[in-house]
């Protein structure tokens, strides 16, 4: 039970306290934070969304996802922002189909990546201009594609030269994903690739300057005119830290990974139970 010393010290505090800025910019991840296992955004999570448009918040959605992947989700949610792909490595308007960034690997190195992946045991995914290609068909790459709703084509000797957006291993052996990443950590270096893990079972490399952070920044202060303060950002994955860092107020799923935790100012319901619903009626709407 708080004594009244308690209470006053309280009111003392939160009077000393710097008032929080009011949110202007919304950015979501879409797997494990808009849409779970259904693959879908439920309908507590679209009406608060349209609660914080109608409050004056513009909405994005910042994902490891392709474009044309991640489009309908755009739509489903009505963003009203141009969409963050592939961690932000393509930064596009869905209406216009304008592309405003787009940073992608060269192909020297892209190759030598592709050489340095070609004996472990994990799929590999390339994406060349918003198509999929598959180095191989495995079990897990056609269930990728199945999720994602976008067609792929096998990589060949016509893809060479191609840069590519982003290079993807796959594999159900998450441990051995975890260990691949810290070799590629040794061997390249933060300024000629980004790696990352947006899924336990996805290890993604882009060009380095790529990131969720960096694409939410664009959206903020160069398209807006907006502070860090004046963004809400929230996600789930290893691929979301550098947004919730940027973000005035970051927020991670119930569901996140244990790397993203310790980067929120504040931890939501899972995406089950409609947590962005939860964390929009809280800093935005409440």
């Amino acid at each position: 039970m708080q004594t009244q010393a308690n209470v006053q010290a309280e009111e003392r505090e939160r009077a000393s306290s710097p008032p929080r800025a009011q949110i202007r910019l919304l950015v979501v991840d879409i797997d494990g934070t808009i849409a779970g296992p259904s693959n879908q955004v439920s309908e507590p999570v679209r009406e608060a969304i349209q609660k914080a448009k109608a409050a004056g918040v513009r909405v994005a959605i910042a994902t490891g996802r392709m474009h044309r992947s991640a489009e309908r989700f755009h739509y489903a949610i009505g963003a009203d922002m141009p969409l963050c792909s592939y961690q932000g490595a393509l930064i596009r308007d869905p209406d216009s189909q304008k592309t405003l960034k787009h940073w992608s690997l060269d192909w020297p190195l892209a190759e030598e990546l592709l050489q340095a992946l070609q004996d472990q045991p994990v799929g590999v995914h390339l994406y060349i201009d918003d198509q999929l290609y598959l180095r191989e068909l495995s079990p897990l790459s056609q269930a990728y594609a199945e999720r994602s709703q976008v067609p792929f084509q096998m990589f060949s000797s016509a893809q060479y030269g191609r840069s590519p957006t982003k290079i993807l291993a796959v594999s159900e052996d998450t441990e051995f994903l975890q260990e691949l990443q810290g070799s590629l950590r040794r061997r390249y270096s933060p300024d000629q690739l980004y790696l990352t893990r947006s899924e336990p079972i996805f290890l993604e490399a882009t060009h380095p300057a790529v990131n969720k952070g960096n694409a939410v920044r664009f959206l903020a202060e160069e398209m807006l005119g907006l502070s860090a303060e004046q963004v809400m950002a929230i996600g789930d994955g290893d691929n979301d830290i550098e947004m919730l860092r940027y973000a005035g107020i970051g927020v991670a799923m119930g569901n996140a990974s244990p790397a993203l935790l310790p980067h929120a100012d504040w931890i939501a319901p899972s995406v089950t139970e409609d947590g962005v619903a939860a964390a929009i009626e809280t800093f935005i709407l409440g």
